[in-house]
């Protein structure tokens, strides 16, 4: 079912793939019940804390001090981070990240990497462009290295594999890793993955890592993992490779103590995360690199109502309490960082591809209530449905639905008149809605007819 999404992801679009998932209900069913389950934990976890909301308005005021001030901040964190001994290199786009990438590589004829997880990189395509060039390339995070061998992107921006079952993962397990066929125990695959996992950590020459918080006022830069990867692949390689989007910047080492407070709480309800990594200088022998992108950001940054989205330290908690998200997967959202903010993010890079995206949404506010950093998400997707209709992404037939309920509420009459005329058809002919080309009645059952509209009852009860 997933290699099917990702087949057709190339040309179709959210809705289409969303019902290719939807085929799978006992799938769906489980994804739904274990994203709420994390989002549950959040809540806990977030209760517990008597000052969370002023965490979070602390943490929303620094990420917009940044972003007025992010030419300065981040011309400190280089010159800092030069005098550290790491080299600094800057990226104006996905091509140029993945260009400066493999030429350090092929400076030290390195043609075997180990990476962590990374979302700019996954952004950027930099797996399958070393691929190209020749450059081999293992994931070694536990849920990167299972959709990896699954030859799909991640679903999820924390929980990479969360579409997959373990029944799954050891079937991959089975074909790639040469466990025993039918191993389903989370402890036996674990464990096979930490073996072959290992060999590559002592092997590797090159270790590439991403970035959760680039200290401006230190020039130092702080990786956060639930498993030691990160920290096994750049302590074990010759050359450390560190890739950023330019926002990830926060100004002083003390404002860290505020966002590693949220970000694990927000993500998978943990009080942090099991390793904060900080890195300030290569030890001796080895080279380190720091690659700051952009790609989109400052036009994005440029953007009023939606510079605020740059704000995201890509906790995933919008995702996993996304009714939408939840009943769709992420891989139909087609594009590297799916959800709610995904679908903020991706028409910044191209509209027309990523026209459906602001529509996968309910607009019910539950991911702008649990965002750390305050991001009006639902707010953003809303502004972004009137930027892709007036410049004319929209479909044609989501265009002409809008013109004809503008029509319809705009006139008393004309509602009252669509309203008796719907109930009419509801009661008398209820097969002209109740049919498979109503994606509605695809997924649910139509409501029972009203005897009357609340207009009419209204009236009545107040006479």
């Amino acid at each position: 079912m997933q290699n099917k999404i990702l087949m057709s992801g190339a040309t179709k679009t959210h809705p289409e793939l969303s019902e290719t998932f939807n085929q799978d209900e006992a799938r769906v069913d489980w994804h739904d019940e274990t994203l709420w389950w994390i989002r549950q934990k959040r809540d806990k976890s977030a209760g517990s804390i008597p000052e969370w909301e002023t965490l979070r308005e602390k943490a929303s005021q620094i990420k917009d001090h940044v972003l007025s001030e992010l030419a300065g901040y981040l011309v400190s964190f280089e010159e800092n981070a030069k005098a550290n001994g790491i080299i600094v290199h800057w990226a104006a786009d996905a091509l140029e990240h993945n260009q400066i990438v493999h030429s350090i590589l092929e400076k030290h004829g390195i043609s075997q990497m180990v990476k962590s997880k990374s979302m700019l990189t996954e952004e950027c395509h930099l797996n399958e462009y070393l691929e190209q060039k020749g450059i081999g390339v293992i994931d070694s995070d536990l849920g990167e290295r299972i959709v990896q061998l699954a030859k799909e992107p991640p679903s999820h921006i924390v929980l990479p594999c969360i579409h997959k079952k373990k029944e799954e993962i050891g079937d991959l397990f089975h074909l790639h890793l040469g466990v025993p066929a039918g191993t389903s125990d989370p402890q036996i695959l674990t464990e096979a993955a930490r073996q072959h996992l290992r060999e590559t950590f002592l092997t590797r020459k090159a270790a590439l890592t991403g970035v959760n918080f680039a200290i401006a006022e230190t020039g130092e830069f702080v990786v956060c993992t639930n498993e030691g990867n990160a920290d096994m692949g750049a302590h074990l390689a010759d050359v450390h490779i560190a890739c950023m989007g330019i926002e990830k910047i926060i100004p002083k080492r003390k404002h860290l103590g505020v966002f590693l407070r949220l970000l694990a709480r927000s993500a998978t309800g943990q009080p942090v995360t099991t390793y904060s990594s900080h890195f300030k200088k290569p030890r001796k022998g080895q080279e380190m690199h720091i690659v700051l992108v952009d790609n989109g950001r400052t036009v994005q940054m440029g953007r009023e109502d939606f510079r605020a989205s740059l704000k995201c330290i890509r906790c995933g908690a919008c995702m996993n309490t996304c009714p939408v998200y939840r009943r769709s997967g992420g891989h139909s959202y087609h594009y590297a960082i799916s959800g709610p903010i995904g679908a903020i993010l991706a028409p910044n890079l191209d509209r027309e591809k990523y026209a459906d995206l602001p529509f996968a949404s309910t607009l019910c506010g539950s991911c702008s209530n649990v965002c750390p950093v305050k991001i009006d998400i639902h707010q953003q997707l809303y502004k972004w449905r009137q930027v892709i209709v007036k410049e004319g992404y929209a479909a044609s037939s989501k265009k002409l639905s809008m013109k004809l309920m503008t029509f319809t509420l705009s006139s008393p009459g004309v509602y009252r008149t669509a309203g008796k005329a719907g109930r009419w058809v509801l009661k008398h002919i209820p097969f002209a809605v109740n049919n498979q080309f109503n994606p509605w009645y695809k997924q649910r059952e139509m409501p029972a007819v009203p005897k009357e509209s609340f207009g009419e009852w209204y009236k009545k009860e107040n006479q």
